[in-house]
């Protein structure tokens, strides 16, 4: 209750703190993110306490990613047609349940990796649900005005939690154990999830009676494909997206259990990626491009300098310090996009369209993960990661040939 009422306290705010739905639609994003990323330093090392090797760690990276994308449609029909909060609301109390179940089994020693599998994978069909209302959700707190703002502001402070959260997860797998790590991250699923109950909002004008779920899949289809900027921008970081995933999930970790003393450097490193990007998000606070998506295909290629950086290794503040860099720079991608969907896509199939933004963009990243291993173990780590960031280097450019990227302009 006391959480509750400091997140709906309304003080003399100005700019999208001042909407008391924000303030609870942000807040509940920190609470969620602190326990996510606990969670994402302390998976890869519960795979290897269980006995699993660097691919099963893919394995269960991609067991969670197969389901998710399966959902993403049904989750973005869901949210354009059903209040958003409660989708949310509805998801966090899966994920919250399926974290809780597989904390017991890693604090029993009982867990094995193919139960951390089915586990993830019903945390990912979880978060297939979650994420197009989520996308659809932060519009309807502020007047279109304040998008931008709203949407660094809201990044900002999912990204200090992620700060705390990666720093905090290594520092419980290194002294009490991963599933004393995915206890928390229940709790924190349970905890937002309860919270965002709370919010309130107008009631949406209901679809026509006879639109069906295959009616509104193909409008909101039509929606995205009806847009090159928008369709060619998600297939070029389908592959980025893959690059990534298989960096944080399967190949960074292995880089420091192996050369860099486990689970607390690679704490510090996705802390270091999270500073960068609450810096940088605190900026886009008040630095709005006129050109949203050429400023944010220049700053992707910085991503790359992470995977240089841990393809060598350097020492685990180094990695840091060019996580950090990277974190700034996508950021600035993050938030040019978001703002352009929201300004160029009618709030009505603002979810759908989110929904096949997550598919093209995660289409290939169950591929990524499930190889990164196995292909590290044949021809090296060091090469994987350097491939991938001459790859992250050279896509962003592929999309500013096309003149609908280079000539949207903020409205």
């Amino acid at each position: 209750m006391v959480l509750m009422s400091w997140l709906a306290w309304r003080p003399q705010l100005s700019g999208p703190l001042a909407s008391r739905n924000f303030r609870l639609l942000a807040g509940c994003n920190v609470i969620s993110r602190t326990g996510s990323a606990i969670a994402f330093v302390a998976i890869p090392f519960a795979v290897l306490r269980a006995g699993g090797s660097a691919a099963d760690i893919g394995y269960v990276a991609t067991a969670e990613l197969l389901p998710l994308t399966a959902v993403l449609l049904l989750g973005g029909v869901a949210a354009d047609r059903l209040p958003r909060h409660q989708v949310m609301a509805a998801a966090n109390a899966l994920q919250a349940l399926a974290q809780g179940t597989a904390a017991i089994l890693l604090l029993t020693g009982q867990a094995r990796v193919w139960e951390l599998g089915v586990l993830a994978a019903a945390g990912g069909a979880a978060f297939g649900l979650y994420f197009p209302a989520a996308r659809g959700l932060l519009p309807q707190t502020v007047p279109a005005s304040q998008l931008p703002p709203a949407n660094a502001l809201d990044r900002a402070g999912q990204n200090a939690a992620a700060i705390g959260g990666a720093a905090a997860g290594g520092l419980l797998v290194a002294v009490a154990g991963p599933g004393w790590a995915l206890a928390i991250d229940a709790l924190s699923f349970a905890v937002a999830g309860a919270l965002r109950l709370g919010m309130r909002f107008p009631d949406r004008p209901a679809p026509p009676g006879s639109s069906s779920m295959l009616h509104d899949l193909r409008a909101g289809w039509q929606e995205f494909a009806s847009r090159r900027w928008l369709w060619l921008t998600v297939a070029l970081f389908g592959v980025i997206t893959a690059i990534s995933a298989a960096t944080t999930t399967v190949l960074g970790p292995l880089v420091a259990d192996t050369h860099l003393g486990g689970a607390r450097s690679w704490g510090l490193i996705v802390a270091g990626y999270s500073a960068g990007a609450v810096a940088s998000g605190l900026v886009m606070t008040r630095v709005r491009p006129r050109l949203p998506l050429v400023a944010g295909m220049l700053a992707v290629p910085a991503f790359s300098l992470l995977l240089f950086a841990l393809a060598v290794p350097l020492a685990a503040p180094l990695d840091a310090a060019a996580a950090t860099l990277s974190g700034a720079c996508v950021e600035v991608f993050a938030v040019s996009w978001a703002t352009t969907l929201q300004q160029e896509i009618p709030p009505g199939k603002l979810s759908r369209v989110s929904a096949y933004d997550a598919l093209g963009s995660f289409a290939v990243t169950p591929a990524g993960t499930v190889i990164a291993g196995p292909l590290a173990a044949a021809v090296g780590v060091r090469e994987v990661l350097i491939a991938g960031g001459v790859a992250t280097v050279l896509l962003p450019g592929l999309a500013l040939l096309l003149a609908e990227v280079r000539h949207l302009e903020r409205r």
